[in-house]
């Protein structure tokens, strides 16, 4: 696997790929919220939304995406935002291709991503993810990279 610099060239491969990888995630979340909920965030099309949100990611000059590949195939990518005052890197998003999961993508795309947070001089990382079943796998991954669960709660109403 070879981890580099996003390029525009990898952006349909890397749109594409977050879908599918996320396809079990927003059913899980379907099943998971209020219908009305659910909506709110991702109104009647999710798979618009979340293009949406990589395209943005993709463009922001304040992230750094990196792209893992293999056998010249894009795995995989993680966007990583620096927040200097906390000195506090994040994984702001990250998808494997379901082609490539349970392969190690994850896995090396976190561990690049807690090294160049050292580099940058970060003296903690972070990651969010969702709680329900379909972010297990997420969290399983998260969790063997040494990262811990700081309980949360975040209640929704629909009014």
């Amino acid at each position: 696997m070879v981890i580099e610099p996003y390029g525009d060239s990898k952006l349909d491969a890397i749109v594409e790929l977050s879908l599918r990888a996320w396809e079990p995630v927003f059913e899980s979340l379907r099943a998971a919220m209020e219908p009305g909920v659910f909506r709110a965030f991702y109104r009647d099309d999710w798979r618009a939304a979340q293009r949406a949100a990589v395209e943005s990611v993709c463009a922001d000059g304040d992230v750094d995406v990196w792209v893992a590949s293999e056998d010249s195939r894009t795995a995989g990518f993680v966007a990583l935002k620096l927040h200097r005052e906390d000195r506090m890197g994040e994984i702001y998003m990250i998808a494997v291709d379901p082609d490539f999961q349970r392969r190690g993508v994850a896995a090396g795309l976190t561990r690049h991503s807690v090294e160049w947070f050292q580099q940058a001089g970060m003296s903690i990382a972070m990651v969010e993810t969702g709680g329900d079943p379909g972010h297990a796998p997420a969290r399983r991954a998260y969790e063997s990279a040494g990262f811990r669960l700081l309980p949360v709660a975040r209640y929704f109403k629909t009014l």
